[in-house]
């Protein structure tokens, strides 16, 4: 009997899945239109999406838990709800483990009536590696599978600021950018190996983050593939040393080959930036090589530290190169850290913010 209860409930949720939890039923339909100019957000939980610049959103990647009522709503402003997609890749060096993932995600997304998958896949590769292959052929046949059963949806694949093997990641970029949708470029963390002297440093430097770009379209990866993403945080360093330059020296914190790394910091939502910056000793300081942002303040402990982030004075110029260079669009990480409060500075603070993605 207990065999039977459980059987009958297996297809109850199966069935209830199905159910469109939408007010109005073609809200459940997935969304097919393409846009001119993408603006890819990362959603990571919660409801602060309701106060989300709905006027510009195109893609949400759910990294939170699936919330119906944010899916009713997107698909309101016709903006796509897509799943998150990550899986040890030595799991799926074998085909059939592959296509096993690969169905299971398909069927969920069908489920949830959702518009396709980000593919957040961050580990090391050795180029040549079966590791290497399998993750070529898993955005291929991912790609494949979610166009054919779900006509219109997005694949996307996010990748590092650089494509020259930054973090050990040493994948094939051309025929990834080739097989899927769009890339995401994660121009941020660009402190994640630091080679020469251990000092804090802007979180996405203006020159070295367009650079990159170059990189990826001197490849032949086609610039309207490519969306730029932005962070919408910051690092807080303790400094071992604040020279009277205003170098402040950290600690060495190794990461995948290089001695030091911004793991010696802590992320710190831009929410928290604007609070500190006001009550720091430095107050807003601007790098004028690094074109960032930061500043230096003293903890209850008295130790020293220096804070460097992205406002929209940063970011500004980086979404100008979006449309300069022909790029798909732009995104953020993450759309839910900033202060959505009815407070009228944190209001136009986060009004600002948004605006900064169309450029200055």
């Amino acid at each position: 009997m207990s065999w039977l209860l459980w059987i009958l409930s297996s297809i109850f949720v199966v069935c209830r899945a199905n159910i469109c939890p939408c007010e109005r039923p073609e809200l459940c339909q997935q969304i097919r239109e393409e846009r001119d100019f993408e603006v890819f957000v990362f959603d990571v939980g919660g409801k602060t999406w309701k106060s989300y610049n709905w006027s510009m959103v195109t893609t949400v990647a759910t990294f939170g838990k699936y919330d119906t009522e944010l899916l009713c709503y997107a698909h309101s402003k016709g903006a796509r709800v897509v799943l998150k997609g990550d899986i040890p890749l030595h799991y799926i060096v074998d085909q059939e483990n592959r296509t096993a993932w690969i169905t299971e995600k398909v069927n969920l997304a069908k489920s949830q009536f959702m518009d396709g998958i980000n593919l957040d896949i961050e580990q090391e590769v050795e180029e040549g590696s079966p590791e290497y292959y399998a993750l070529t052929a898993l955005v291929k046949e991912t790609t494949d599978a979610f166009h054919r059963e779900i006509p219109g949806s997005q694949v996307s694949f996010d990748v590092a600021w650089s494509p020259k093997c930054i973090d050990k990641r040493c994948y094939d970029y051309i025929t990834i950018a080739e097989s899927c949708d769009l890339l995401f470029v994660m121009s941020y963390d660009e402190q994640s190996q630091i080679m020469g002297d251990c000092i804090a440093m802007a979180n996405a430097p203006l020159s070295q983050t367009l650079d990159a770009y170059d990189q990826y379209i001197n490849m032949n990866i086609d610039p309207k593939k490519l969306v730029m993403g932005v962070p919408w945080y910051g690092y807080d360093y303790p400094c071992l040393n604040l020279s009277e330059e205003g170098i402040c020296s950290i600690a060495k914190v190794p990461f995948r080959g290089a001695p030091c790394s911004d793991a010696a910091g802590k992320q710190k939502p831009y929410s928290w930036i604007m609070i500190q910056v006001n009550i720091s000793m430095s107050g807003r300081l601007w790098d004028n090589r690094q074109q960032a942002p930061y500043f230096n303040y003293e903890d209850q402990k008295g130790q020293i530290h220096q804070v460097w982030y992205d406002d929209p004075q940063s970011i500004c110029p980086k979404a100008d190169a979006v449309k300069s260079k022909g790029l798909r669009g732009i995104g953020m990480w993450n759309g839910n850290i900033l202060d959505y409060s009815d407070e009228p500075v944190a209001r136009q603070q986060t009004t600002e913010m948004w605006n900064a993605l169309l450029g200055c």
